[in-house]
């Protein structure tokens, strides 16, 4: 396997436009990182620049330490799934999963290739279809032959652009599985383009997300999630979205929408001025009905009177939403915002997390829980999130690497045993 080192890598069209611009990244030998973001943003063009179907404009990428950008995709040593699958409709499975092999011009013996093709096979529970065409398979089972094709080229790194983008719900699910076990017990470096994120939070050791060409923070799903560096990385990761709410520093309050909210201890001397407008960023489940909250967390909130516009009951949770009057101050940064994550426009709208048994329904007045420790407080000018810890975040980075580390050695050992 390999490592993969990206220095300041940019991609620059004859029209002057960067549509990878300064990207910079360190891929761990072994390690499944995401390249996540909206259409458009550079994942799929930096991914390509990688297995040396773009060009570089500018920068270095090295793979196990030595500089490629000068040489060819077959010099690369790195095998790549595509979204359409690229098989070959007239060979059989079999003929497909050794085609690569085959390519070589006498390099594998036939008993080489028979074993490489069987045991690629085995790896994907594909013994049972070696024997026909690709237009007799499920989609499931075509990006399993393709991944095969992958597997028996023993590359040093495999490539994903969007695999599963054309599979139904249901088999996105099982092949998100399939493809993390398989990750896991070869020990292989992965660098998997999306724009699904929640593929993204379920498999990567870390997530890069793009915006535009920028890379606007790489960390683990937790640290993402948990830690996010500004408004596009908060808004982009979770769903359903983090809330965004406009609110007034007054004093030691915020006053918004909502009513005021005493300024939590993470939030306080970050910002400027007594007037000043921010962002209060919130997790869906940072809410709660009132009424399910033990008396010992009500002091490490706020809670207010609100009515509900509708709720959705999804049987383990529900959601319930809330209208409210945008602050005209920060309508234009959160329009822009939506158009980045590829939306219109974003509705003075919160979504809350309500326990599946709150009796709150949409058209009543209900009274709902706010964990302030939870909330994050954002830049509405420079997007920045002015309350991120740092430094918690980066130890969620070093504790999902360690459990990286730890998941491969485990894998390794049962492949040992297993023979």
């Amino acid at each position: 396997m390999a490592s993969i080192t990206l220095n300041h890598l940019v991609k620059q069209y004859g029209d002057g436009f960067p549509a990878v611009n300064d990207v910079s990244i360190d891929i761990a030998d072994g390690e499944f990182l995401i390249l996540v973001g909206p259409s458009g943003c550079g994942k799929s063009t930096l991914l390509r620049m990688i297995v040396g179907l773009e060009d570089i404009t500018s920068g270095d990428l090295l793979i196990n330490g030595q500089r490629v950008n000068d040489k060819e995709p077959r010099e690369r040593n790195l095998s790549m799934v595509f979204q359409n699958y690229a098989l070959y409709p007239h060979l059989t499975v079999y003929e497909n999963i050794a085609f690569p092999l085959r390519l070589s011009k006498g390099k594998f013996s036939e008993e080489e290739i028979d074993r490489k093709v069987r045991t690629a096979s085995a790896t994907l529970d594909l013994d049972d279809h070696l024997q026909r065409k690709p237009a007799n398979l499920s989609g499931g089972q075509r990006q399993r032959v393709a991944m095969g094709r992958a597997i028996v080229r023993e590359a040093d790194a495999f490539l994903f652009d969007e695999p599963l983008s054309n599979l139904d719900a249901k088999l996105r699910g099982q092949m998100r599985a399939e493809i993390a076990q398989l990750q896991r017990r070869m020990g292989i470096t992965a660098v998997y383009v999306t724009h699904d994120q929640t593929e993204a939070m379920t498999l990567g050791d870390r997530v890069a997300v793009l915006k535009k060409g920028i890379l606007q923070q790489i960390a683990s799903p937790r640290e993402l999630y948990e830690q996010p560096a500004n408004l596009f990385v908060a808004g982009f990761i979770g769903a359903p979205s983090m809330n965004f709410i406009p609110a007034h520093v007054r004093g030691e309050v915020f006053a918004t929408p909502l009513g005021d909210i005493p300024i939590p201890a993470q939030a306080q001397g970050k910002m400027t001025q007594a007037g000043e407008i921010v962002l209060l960023g919130v997790r869906p489940e940072h809410f709660e009905d009132a009424k399910f909250v033990d008396e010992a967390k009500l002091p490490y909130g706020s809670v207010f009177e609100t009515e509900f516009t509708h709720t959705e009951w999804l049987g383990n949770q529900q959601y319930g939403y809330i209208r409210y009057q945008q602050d005209e101050a920060v309508q234009a940064k959160l329009n822009e915002l939506a158009r980045d994550l590829d939306g219109d426009e974003m509705a003075p709208q919160l979504v809350v997390s309500l326990d599946a048994s709150s009796r709150i329904r949409g058209g009543t007045q209900g009274r709902i829980w706010l964990d302030t420790r939870r909330m994050h407080v954002f830049d509405p000018e420079t997007g920045d999130n002015l309350t991120r810890d740092v430094e918690a975040g980066a130890e969620l980075t070093r504790e999902a690497a360690e459990e990286r580390e730890a998941e491969i050695e485990r894998a390794r050992r049962e492949m040992a045993a297993a023979g």
